[in-house]
C-alpha cells in the first residue's frame, strides 16, 4: 500500500483562446490516480465534498481505483483551481479554497486513515500550506515508522504560499523526515530565489540527506544521492499540455519501488534510484501528450 496526501479539487481549465473545460484535479490525487493505473494498492488521504464536484470526483477514484482513506464525504464544498493554459501548454493557477473539503481534514481523520504498514507515504502540494491540512500533514508525518518512505511534492503554487508562515513552517517539518524529495527548477525558484535552482537542489540533498529528484520541464532531471550526483535525460515528446506532468512522475517513482519490491534501505542505491526515476520520466511523459492530468495505465507502458 501506499498513501497519497493532499487535496482534491477541479480544476477549470482554460485555454489560450478562453475556451474552458473542467478537470478532476489536486496534485496529490493526481499522484493517487498514477499510481492506482499502474496497478498498485493506493489510498488517498484527502477531504472530499458531499457537493456535485465531490460526487465527481469519488466517481474518478472508484473508476481508476483508488481506496479512501477518510471516507464520509464533508459538508464543506469542493475546492476549485482555475488552470490557464499558455502557447506552451503550461499552466498557471489560482484557487478558491478556504473552508473547503480539501483544506478541511483534521488531524484525528488523518490519523485515523493513516496505515502503519504502508510501504510510503506522499504529501505536498496545497497540504502544506492549507489549514487545518497543514497540521494533519504534520501529525502523519510525526506518526510514521522509522522503516516508512516520506516522499514530498512542495509542488509551489505561488498565489497561496508567497510570504506565507504556514508553508514555510510546514516544508521545514516534513523535510526533515523526507526520505525522497521531488522538486522542480519553479519550486526552487520560489522557495530559495537567491539561488541557482541546480545549486539550491544540491543544497538542499545536503541539509537534509534525502534523495533528491530535481526536475526542469524537458530539461535533464538532476538526482542526488548520497552525496553524488547523476544527470538522466528526458526524452522528447510532444506535448499536449503539462497538467499533471510531475504528479505522475511522482506516482511513477512509487509505483516503481512498489513494484520491484523495495524498501527505505534501498533508497541508497543510486542504481535503483536512477532506474526508478526513469520509468516515472515515461509515465511524466506519457501525461504531456494528452489534455489534462491523464497518467497512463500499466498496459500502455
Amino acid at each position: 500500500m501506499i498513501q497519497v496526501m493532499g487535496e482534491a479539487l477541479i480544476d477549470i481549465i482554460v485555454s489560450p483562446d478562453g475556451e474552458v473545460d473542467s478537470v478532476v484535479g489536486g496534485g496529490p490525487l493526481n499522484t493517487a490516480r498514477a499510481i492506482a493505473r499502474l496497478g498498485h494498492d493506493v489510498e488517498f488521504i484527502g477531504g472530499i465534498s458531499q457537493d456535485a464536484f465531490g460526487r465527481r470526483i469519488q466517481r474518478l477514484l472508484e473508476a481508476d481505483g483508488v481506496k479512501r482513506g477518510i471516507v464520509p464525504l464533508l459538508p464543506e464544498p469542493s475546492a476549485l483551481a482555475i488552470a490557464a493554459l499558455d502557447e506552451t501548454g503550461a499552466a498557471t493557477y489560482r484557487f478558491m479554497m478556504d473552508n473547503t473539503a480539501a483544506s478541511s481534514v483534521s488531524v484525528e481523520m488523518a490519523l485515523n486513515a493513516l496505515d502503519v504498514n504502508a510501504l510510503a507515504v506522499h504529501v505536498g502540494t496545497l497540504a502544506l500550506v492549507l489549514t487545518p491540512l497543514t497540521d494533519a500533514v504534520c501529525a502523519v508525518t510525526d506518526a510514521l515508522g522509522s522503516d516508512q518512505i516520506l516522499m514530498v511534492d512542495p509542488n509551489a503554487r505561488p498565489s497561496v504560499m508567497t510570504d506565507s508562515r504556514v508553508f514555510d513552517e510546514t516544508v521545514k517539518h516534513v523535510i526533515n523526515r523526507a526520505n525522497v524529495i521531488k522538486v522542480s527548477g519553479d519550486d526552487l525558484e520560489f522557495m530559495t530565489p537567491d539561488l541557482d535552482p541546480k545549486r539550491a537542489a544540491e543544497e538542499l540533498h545536503n541539509k537534509t540527506g534525502a534523495v533528491v529528484l530535481f526536475t526542469d520541464g524537458a530539461e535533464a532531471l538532476n538526482v542526488f544521492v548520497r552525496g553524488a550526483k547523476e544527470i538522466v535525460a528526458v526524452p522528447p515528446v510532444e506535448i499536449v499540455d503539462t497538467v499533471g506532468a510531475g504528479d505522475s512522475f511522482s506516482g511513477g517513482f512509487l509505483a516503481f519501488w512498489a513494484q520491484n519490491k523495495y524498501s527505505q534501505s534501498d533508497l541508497l542505491s543510486m542504481e535503483k534510484i536512477l532506474a526508478a526515476t526513469e520509468f516515472g520520466i515515461k509515465v511524466a511523459g506519457v501525461t504531456c501528450q494528452r489534455a489534462g492530468a491523464q497518467p497512463p495505465f500499466a498496459h500502455e507502458l
